[in-house]
């Protein structure tokens, strides 16, 4: 960028970081170009540049956000949110920690109530793609620990590091699938919540809309609950909770990658 600090200014690099953010700020004192011309415009140049790669990693992490509202929009709306919260690692594709939190305050998104809830879907998809390997749990495993009969109440098992469940009250996971393909986006009913599951299969994110207790399902498996007490949280939350179909799902998807049973209990 052709600027520089004096040494005698290098205590004043927190307030150079602030600048770099908020055009509202002066120069910092110091502050030197190399070839000697206005270091004020040197660094407005650079902290134009700065924003506007914010501004890129997020639109490159929440892609389905940017298109339900338009890229000027999205671009201003991010660099308000670049500005307010920049990055704390040098790797780009992490940033976004935050955003579905701001967009949900941020006023002028109002009108799109469920720009939050994608957001989050979005990020997930992130996270689920960065996130640690494990082999999942076999069929043919699985399948022995159910012959354990009415002890399987007791089997506990681990999700793979990359299962995300994400709860909304709209039809996220629709509007995701519809901005993916050539769908029918006015045939979907944008007010009917749906509950979504983000999983790494293999080295492919796949992002699924689950049934009925599901979501709860998981949570409670997450927690640590035993399949017994993961299937009744998820029978309170609605009756037509499918522990089944829930199953076959998710071992479909390679959401397990470990189960225990643990000794029994009797003398």
């Amino acid at each position: 960028m052709g600027l520089f600090m004096t040494p005698a200014a290098f205590g004043g690099q927190a307030a150079f970081a602030a600048a770099l953010l908020d055009p509202a700020r002066p120069c910092p004192p110091g502050l030197r170009a190399w070839n000697g011309s206005d270091p004020a415009a040197r660094l407005a140049v650079y902290r134009n540049n700065v924003i506007s790669s914010l501004i890129d990693a997020l639109a490159d992490t929440f892609p389905v956000v940017q298109q339900l509202v338009g890229e000027a929009f999205f671009r201003a709306m991010a660099g308000v949110f670049a500005r307010q919260s920049p990055p704390r690692s040098s790797i780009l594709a992490h940033y976004g920690d935050g955003f579905a939190e701001f967009v949900e305050r941020f006023e002028p998104a109002r009108s799109v109530p469920y720009l939050a809830d994608m957001a989050r879907l979005e990020l997930a998809r992130v996270r689920a793609y960065h996130a640690a390997d494990a082999e999942p749990v076999s069929r043919e495993a699985f399948a022995l620990a159910l012959a354990s009969g009415e002890r399987i109440v007791d089997l506990r098992l681990e999700c793979h590091p990359s299962v995300i469940v994400v709860q909304s009250g709209y039809a996220v996971a629709s509007l995701w699938a519809a901005h993916q393909t050539e769908g029918d986006l006015g045939a979907i009913d944008v007010g009917c919540g749906e509950d979504a599951i983000v999983l790494r299969h293999n080295l492919d994110v796949h992002l699924l809309r689950l049934p009925p207790g599901a979501a709860e399902f998981v949570a409670a498996i997450q927690r640590g609950s035993a399949l017994g007490d993961a299937a009744g949280a998820a029978a309170a939350a609605t009756a037509a909770f499918d522990l089944s179909a829930t199953l076959t799902l998710l071992l479909g998807q390679g959401a397990f990658t470990s189960l225990l049973l643990p000794p029994s209990q009797a003398s």
